[in-house]
């Protein structure tokens, strides 16, 4: 986290937290009004995703009102600099502490789980179950593959979900994180399996999102319904073509007449 980053997020967050020590005073009634609270919102999660839970408000509200009356500074740069710096060791050390603590979880659990009864352990560390076994085609790393799945962390909360909206999706099978790839060619058409994942086969130390912290291990539940047929995937754009060229001559010649 930069100090830059670290100090625009500050103002973003102290600009609602200024006007808002009387909460009844607020009103989120305008686009303007509620974008200010969204701002506020959002960077208070970042911020205390990051550690920046000790705030003083006032004091933030303290530095808005100098900046905006144009008052003299209460600190010089170089303490502003310094404690900036220090926010930003601290955080840094909280993300390593939290990157090696997840990496161990992560290790335990793969560990206790590999022991379970139909979990399988790959040699790239992949573990896998099968729950409804099926003697379809298996896909090749070139298919587009169809599958419905959901994505959990180890403690079980459930970060995405095909299954929960209703529609399967289509991928390529080497357009996915390393466990996929390896898991779907290991599968036939109409298994379902239950993938456990390792970090250094999903994200690794990145978090890709909010959801999913970094150094997890990833547990999935996965369906292969089908593998794409790549010369009906070609002739279908073409026959939409043809029909939407068919459908434009119809309507010129009922015009014509």
């Amino acid at each position: 986290m930069k100090q830059h980053r670290l100090a625009a997020a500050v103002a973003l967050v102290t600009l609602v937290l200024a006007g808002c020590d009387n909460h009844s005073s607020v009103e989120l009634k305008t686009p303007a009004q509620k974008a200010s609270y969204g701002i506020g919102l959002n960077m208070g999660k970042s911020l205390a995703q990051e550690g920046m839970d000790d705030l003083d408000s006032k004091a933030v509200a303290q530095g808005i009102e100098d900046a905006v009356g144009k008052k003299p500074q209460k600190l010089k740069d170089d303490e502003l600099v310094e404690a900036f710096a220090a926010l930003q060791k601290r955080a840094e050390e909280r993300m390593t502490k939290m990157n090696a603590e997840a990496e161990a979880s992560g290790k335990k659990f793969l560990e206790e789980n590999g022991k379970k009864e139909g979990v399988v352990t790959t040699a790239s560390g992949l573990q896998y179950q099968i729950i409804k076994k099926a003697d379809g085609p298996q896909p090749k790393p070139t298919d587009v593959v169809t599958v419905h799945y959901e994505g959990k962390l180890t403690d079980g909360t459930v970060f995405d979900s095909s299954i929960e909206r209703g529609s399967p999706i289509d991928l390529p099978v080497s357009g996915v994180i390393p466990g996929w790839v390896e898991g779907l060619q290991l599968m036939h058409v109409g298994e379902k399996v239950k993938l456990f994942i390792p970090a250094d086969l999903a994200y690794g130390a990145q978090s890709p999102s909010p959801k999913i912290p970094a150094n997890s291990v990833l547990v999935f539940d996965l369906e292969l319904l089908a593998i794409k047929d790549p010369a009906k995937a070609d002739q279908e754009p073409a026959a939409a073509d043809a029909d939407k060229a068919e459908a434009a001559d119809k309507a010129d010649k009922a015009a014509s007449k």
